[in-house]
């Protein structure tokens, strides 16, 4: 998972199925079986989650998010920023929406024989009489293009990377870039599709490095290193764009 990681943590510390409360902040956790250190991360929506060895003790963990709570305050003032100011779209002739880095300018038509949406001559087609359920249409037709055109993105990557064949997902998956299972499976953001091309790769190579490296240890990001010396300007970059692009499940977040 593509999230902003705490700094190094001491090794024992406290797991339970309920939230942990320190300093005013809701710590969610979440059992990692086998772990014998914490990640704690503070996701696009703010909410914090820390992953944690499943025989430690809750007091501990307090203890130790006590420590850290000048940082944790820090990152979800920032997160809480980014979904507060995440321009909104509207479904109008000449809005702009984002494809593999590039600003399509919307077109509403009135063939009503032409897909809900399409993409034309750098146009993004909407037909008129969808306006009303655009936003779902839009998902839908980011998911479609994401599975037409990943898989063929994917590819090479694991051939460089010596990574067998994986199973792709192209899904909703809240306000994380991208996930890999413990099958093999890696799992892609539908809004991935509105990032360049160079940014969908650190994506790719960051779950393909999961399946090797699970948590992001100093041998995961090594790992990552080798395949994209630049990693780490990537990864700044992908945080500016993760403020700008298209997400209609912020903007429910804010409303909830």
């Amino acid at each position: 998972m593509l999230a902003v990681t705490v700094p190094d943590l001491p090794d024992r510390v406290a797991e339970n199925d309920s939230p942990l409360y320190v300093g005013g902040l809701t710590i969610h956790l979440a059992p990692a079986s086998g772990r014998t250190g914490v990640s704690v991360t503070v996701e696009r929506d703010a909410r914090i989650v820390a992953k944690v060895p499943a025989d430690a003790d809750r007091d501990a963990l307090a203890a130790l998010i006590r420590t850290r709570l000048a940082w944790l305050y820090a990152k979800v003032n920032t997160r809480r920023a980014e979904v507060a100011e995440r321009p909104r779209r509207r479904f109008i002739d000449g809005e702009g929406f984002w494809y593999l880095g590039r600003s399509h300018r919307l077109k509403l038509t009135d063939d009503l024989a032409a897909s809900p949406v399409a993409l034309k001559n750098g146009r993004l087609h909407l037909r008129r009489d969808h306006r009303d359920t655009a936003e779902h249409d839009l998902v839908v037709w980011y998911t479609a293009r994401g599975r037409d055109w990943l898989p063929g993105r994917m590819r090479p990557w694991t051939q460089r990377m010596d990574t067998p064949t994986v199973g792709l997902n192209v899904r909703a998956l809240g306000y994380r870039w991208g996930s890999c299972s413990h099958h093999g499976t890696v799992n892609i953001h539908w809004a991935v599709m509105q990032l360049p091309v160079r940014l969908i790769d650190y994506v790719l190579v960051h779950e393909l490095v999961h399946l090797h490296h699970p948590h992001h240890t100093p041998e995961f990001w090594r790992a990552v290193g080798r395949t994209l010396t630049d990693y780490e300007h990537r990864r700044r970059e992908l945080d500016e764009w993760g403020a700008g692009i298209w997400l209609p499940e912020a903007a429910a977040a804010l409303r909830s």
